[in-house]
């Protein structure tokens, strides 16, 4: 399968001020998807401007034609299947069916507490995506749902018409532990990982490719159990989190290299955060876009 190249658009630029501008050159330098953050604020955002992601989608959808649209990712945090499936039903209504919803289990920190909710540890994390993917998937594909859950609950939501894209929406599941890539086999359409957190701040681009090797094999392990090929799953690494940090934006011949490396793991594509001055995904914003046109053209 060949290489994809996608990029994150984080929401903290008013539409009128730079946010609209970003999405309509990310269609024209030929990105295969733009996502964004779904999250209330964002570490060293948090403090600073931050928009919703359903709504800057939306408005995304209205000044792009081609341009695939996604969450990376949404999670339980501060959302209930039942308005989210809602939500998601009319943003690919709105789109044309260009939605992929990229989807994890959450951590911690602002998200997890802005309801007010105590911290949940990580079990019940896992306990609630275990639930909460399963019930999301109905909701996007059957016209009324009832469910009774230890955390989730809804009584004939219904969702008519349904998902443009038939018979949902695709699912890109985050995940690296045993549960997480259990759900990723059954209900994803691709899997999404950052590489091991362990090895961010002190391990080898050498260590990580092992690691995300590692990965990999898990994730054919639980397609195996699932009797389904783990060659049908898109296999998307989101970049700035392995021990490379910003290097793959160095160059186009470092990204090329970058690139070719996790291609050979099977990865399927690659996303690549939006230039942000003064932060950690500052970057070159010619060369950038210099590997947006060029980057994949190089490995072929």
């Amino acid at each position: 399968m060949s290489l994809r190249l996608s990029t994150v658009i984080l929401p903290y630029r008013r539409w009128s001020e730079g946010g609209r501008a970003a999405w309509v050159r990310a269609e024209e330098l030929g990105f295969h998807t733009a996502y964004t953050y779904d999250h209330l604020s964002w570490r060293t955002f948090r403090d600073g401007p931050w928009f919703g992601a359903v709504p800057t989608l939306t408005a995304a959808a209205g000044v792009t034609e081609r341009l695939r649209l996604g969450t990376l990712v949404t999670s339980p945090n501060f959302r209930h299947p039942v308005t989210l499936a809602k939500e998601l039903i009319s943003l690919d209504d709105v789109s044309g069916g260009r939605v992929t919803l990229g989807i994890g289990a959450g951590g911690t920190g602002f998200d997890a507490t802005a309801l007010g909710q105590e911290p949940w540890t990580p079990r019940e994390r896992a306990d609630r995506f275990a639930e909460f993917v399963p019930l999301l998937d109905r909701l996007l594909t059957e016209d009324s749902v009832s469910h009774e859950g230890r955390f989730y609950s809804a009584f004939e939501a219904r969702n008519i018409p349904g998902c443009v894209q038939r018979p949902r929406l695709p699912f890109a599941v985050a995940a690296t532990g045993p549960r997480g890539l259990r759900l990723a086999a059954r209900h994803g359409q691709a899997w999404v990982t950052t590489g091991d957190p362990k090895l961010y701040e002190n391990g080898t681009p050498e260590e990580s490719v092992a690691a995300l090797r590692g990965q990999v094999e898990k994730l054919a392990a639980a397609c195996a159990e699932a009797g389904r090929d783990v060659a049908g799953l898109d296999k998307v690494l989101l970049t700035g989190f392995t021990p490379d940090r910003g290097r793959p934006l160095e160059s186009v011949d470092a990204f090329v290299d970058f690139a070719g490396r996790h291609q050979e793991l099977g990865f399927t594509e690659i996303v690549l955060h939006w230039p942000i001055p003064d932060s950690d995904f500052a970057a070159d914003e010619k060369v950038f876009e210099r590997i947006a046109m060029e980057g994949l053209a190089q490995l072929s």
